[in-house]
């Protein structure tokens, strides 16, 4: 009896660190219209990657390298066929987007360490570790160098720092479940070294992509399963895809004008009913993460055009290659990004 009283209270009473809100999605649309399922995704072939994981993260550099972002915290380098790998760059952290400005920099969101610029030499140097208020970045997630020289990136949460909380994927599951919404759209000025807030709330603001003529910004923000354009001079703001059937993790410009995204996990019932319900999702974080509501494994990138039509959709229902983040599209293939797995995923550009 004892025992289950001490169970009981644990459950009801143990201190969780997410202090969770009520917020009301709406249901889930599943598989339908543009997102019918299909299997294009399954089959893809593999670029190995030695014993790293994770390739979050890829792009084609200034010297038609092949580069990738590790969990690790390398910078992976190698032939677009995967031949030829080396490591470009160790950051210490965890590098989840990265660009390339004018000068041949990396310019790389790293959620540990901040904004970074890494040289053609491998050398990594900080450009921002806080706003201009003083403010700490605390999960660098996403960036994208305009042509003018100006940084944008998103720092998903202010609530939880991957570095005091386990890592990338624990402060995020910490942050939507809590849904306090403290993500971010940041612009660093090359200039004065400054960096200021462009817009704020939103429910970890994850990948970021710029448009062709460079004056708006399509931001994810993964916890509300949705897809926003953001004015890159005012910050102001307009929802492009809302109610998807998984969470937006990267954002990728291809090729001809699209714009590739990765629903990194589809929608799971039971997150969704747990919404309204903020006790319930405190007594969750008590369970073992065994028994978390992880939704299930799931492939699916799509395209879109900068006006929200759906250009492509690309689907593997078995989940063979996990957490499918984004796709880089280039002349012959398209580059699946993931998560977890411990290879490259491609497969012929259709």
């Amino acid at each position: 009896m004892l025992t289950v009283v001490a169970g009981l209270a644990y459950l009801l009473l143990w201190p969780v660190p997410a202090q969770p809100v009520s917020w009301t999605p709406q249901q889930a649309p599943g598989y339908v219209g543009a997102h019918l399922p299909n299997t294009k995704l399954a089959g893809l072939q593999k670029i190995d990657i030695g014993a790293e994981q994770g390739p979050e993260h890829l792009a084609l550099g200034p010297d038609g390298k092949l580069y990738a972002a590790v969990a690790s915290g390398q910078i992976l380098r190698m032939a677009p066929d995967g031949s030829q790998r080396e490591v470009f760059a160790s950051t210490g952290g965890r590098v989840l987007g990265f660009d390339f400005d004018a000068g041949g920099r990396l310019i790389a969101a790293d959620a540990i360490k901040g904004l970074l610029a890494i040289a053609a030499d491998g050398k990594v140097s900080v450009l921002a570790t806080q706003v201009a208020d003083g403010d700490p970045i605390r999960y660098a997630d996403g960036v994208v160098v305009a042509p003018g020289g100006a940084i944008y990136f998103t720092d998903a949460s202010t609530r939880f720092a991957p570095a005091q909380w386990g890592g990338t994927f624990e402060a995020s599951v910490l942050d939507i479940l809590e849904q306090s919404s403290t993500g971010r759209v940041l612009a660093f000025d090359p200039a004065s070294g400054k960096t200021r807030i462009l817009a704020s709330g939103l429910s970890f603001a994850n990948g970021i992509a710029l448009s062709g003529d460079g004056r708006t910004l399509f931001v994810n923000e993964t916890g509300r399963y949705r897809i926003w354009k953001i004015d890159a001079d005012s910050g102001k703001r307009s929802i492009l895809f809302d109610n998807l059937p998984g969470y937006p993790d990267n954002l990728m410009r291809g090729r001809d004008g699209k714009i590739w995204v990765g629903l990194v996990k589809p929608r799971n019932p039971t997150i969704d009913k747990l919404a309204g319900m903020p006790f319930m999702r405190k007594v969750t974080l008590r369970l073992p993460r065994a028994l978390w509501p992880v939704p299930k494994a799931y492939g699916h990138v799509f395209a879109f055009s900068e006006d929200g039509k759906v250009l492509a959709d690309l689907q593997d229902p078995s989940g063979a290659y996990p957490e499918t983040t984004a796709v880089l599209e280039t002349q012959d293939r398209l580059y699946v990004q993931s998560l977890h797995a411990g290879y490259i995923g491609w497969m012929p550009r259709p």
